[in-house]
């Protein structure tokens, strides 16, 4: 198979397809921190999104359209009209990517802020559902493809983010000595995650089984285990 990891520097998702066997590259504007240039498009995304992909994964930049930036949008009852215009060029950025001529599309993110109307989206998950212990409530939109199947629920788990930007200025300590400390490090996919992309999403292409009569693989629910709304 042949697929996109679109915006991955890490290499994890891609270097986790190679290992299955798939033609799998990384693109991003940043060179490729995982090890393997081979496989890395350094470049706009934009410019590659019809070079006949059969699955595409995307990782756009989030960090002027999650919710974690609320208030630096909002100040003093006024909306930061520069970070609002730099909000919309994300947007646009990121429905460009989900709208792409690629039959398989999936996009992660984390919660989107109300203000930018972002579609909704197909999926919450969590890194303690595939083996790690902390919480990073991670939303997916999907076309085509069946929700990830939790494969290792993981009960004891903490926060992988301090609870804002302004915690460590006002002296909130990391307990955990592993815990994200920069923005390039939250933005890497979780082994676990990683995974279970590569070999759940290639192994429903490849073999299209489950399929609608339409071609549309069901969107597979959690069975139980947690709620789509985490």
């Amino acid at each position: 198979m042949k697929v996109l990891v679109a915006c991955e520097e890490s290499q994890r998702v891609c270097i986790e397809l190679r290992k299955l066997g798939h033609d799998a590259y990384s693109c991003d504007i940043l060179p490729c921190s995982g090890g393997h240039p081979e496989w890395h498009i350094q470049d706009d995304v934009l410019k590659h999104l019809n070079d006949g992909w059969d699955l595409m994964i995307a990782h756009p930049p989030c960090t002027y359209l999650s919710r974690a930036g609320a208030r630096w949008l909002h100040q003093g009852g006024k909306i930061n009209q520069e970070r609002y215009a730099k909000g919309l060029e994300a947007k646009d950025f990121f429905l460009k990517l989900l709208s792409a001529n690629i039959l398989k599309i999936a996009i992660e993110n984390p919660t989107p802020l109300k203000t930018y109307l972002l579609p909704k989206h197909t999926q919450v998950i969590q890194p303690y559902m595939f083996g790690h212990r902390f919480s990073k409530k991670t939303l997916l939109w999907l076309k085509n493809l069946p929700e990830l199947k939790a494969t290792d629920l993981i009960k004891d788990y903490s926060p992988f983010l301090p609870s804002n930007t302004g915690g460590k200025k006002r002296g909130q300590k990391f307990k955990i000595k592993d815990v994200v400390r920069d923005q390039k490090e939250a933005s890497k996919t979780f082994q676990g995650i990683a995974q279970a992309m590569s070999k759940q999403w290639t192994m429903e292409v490849k073999s299209g089984c489950d399929a609608n009569d339409d071609g549309i693989p069901p969107n597979n629910k959690l069975l139980g285990i947690l709620p789509n709304e985490l």
